[in-house]
């Protein structure tokens, strides 16, 4: 296949080191029977060694360049398809239901530029998967594995330890790309977990929540609770603290899941007292 230049803009850095390569398919765990969706193959290393392994491959990719190319080079191989989309605007469910209902395996290298918003969408529609293994910018993915009370943890902490196992791979050098990025990269492999790991109440709701402990470091986390508003006074957001057993004078990067979500549905407990009390006044 011809070797068209990385594009800066979207954020290609393409993965040339065969050890590292040949390592994210030994825990992307492939069997015959699996289908895996490559998110960004770039040139098709990665593509080609899982192909290799049997398994049905679904390769998205969103440079238009890149794709025919793709599909040149992977034309007399039955178990490759080769798709110009965009991940961040694709329909996930229509994209892999379509083609098979059971639980998908992902391989990615995902462009430092849009990870976090790639995470995101992996998150929402994590009963599509069974495994994830994503190579991510070293400082994101510590973020991602980071406990609570460090400098690293964060909203994306929360939200993935809620719904998986994260285990650290192995860290990837920049003389594994090519253009060298000036950074260190990471492999993660996520493993969905049956149920969410603690019980928030109203997800969308402790989302809120999570994300207005974070909102502001420097404060504590009773500013940032009143600041975003999320109780139905000061007295009451006092109370929630309390019936959780967290000191107001905390910081958010200091909670646990656990606490995140006991505080989550304490609150909004609060919140459906305040609106039931209301609609009985009407």
């Amino acid at each position: 296949m011809e070797k068209p230049r990385p594009k800066k803009a979207l954020g290609q850095n393409f993965l040339t080191d065969r050890n590292v390569l040949a390592r994210i398919v030994e825990l992307v765990g492939i069997t015959p029977h699996d289908r895996i969706l490559e998110v960004g193959p770039g040139r098709g290393a990665l593509t080609a060694l899982l192909a290799e392994k049997g398994a049905q491959v679904l390769a998205v990719e969103l440079d238009r360049e890149l794709v025919p190319l793709l599909r040149h080079e992977f034309a007399v191989k039955g178990n490759v398809e080769v798709v110009q989309a965009d991940i961040l605007a694709a329909d996930l469910p229509v994209l892999l239901q379509s083609r098979w209902d059971g639980k998908w395996k992902v391989a990615a290298n995902l462009p430092y530029n849009i990870s976090s918003q790639v995470l995101f969408r992996f998150l929402d529609n994590r009963e599509l998967f069974s495994r994830l293994v994503l190579m991510l910018q070293k400082e994101v993915g510590e973020r991602l594995v980071a406990p609570p009370a460090t400098k690293a943890y964060g909203v994306l902490s929360v939200f993935c330890g809620l719904h998986f196992n994260m285990t650290r791979a192995f860290i990837v050098k920049p003389g594994s790309f090519y253009p060298v990025p000036k950074v260190d990269s990471i492999v993660l492999q996520f493993d969905p977990l049956p149920t969410p790991r603690a019980d928030v109440g109203d997800e969308p709701f402790f989302r809120r929540v999570v994300k207005a402990a974070f909102s502001q470091r420097r404060k504590t986390l009773w500013n940032c609770l009143k600041s975003a508003e999320l109780g139905p006074d000061e007295h009451a957001l006092l109370q929630a603290l309390a019936s959780s057993g967290i000191e107001p004078g905390r910081r958010g990067e200091t909670l646990s899941l656990e606490e995140f979500a006991a505080l989550a549905r304490a609150i909004n407990a609060k919140l459906q007292r305040s609106q039931i009390a209301k609609e009985k006044t009407l």
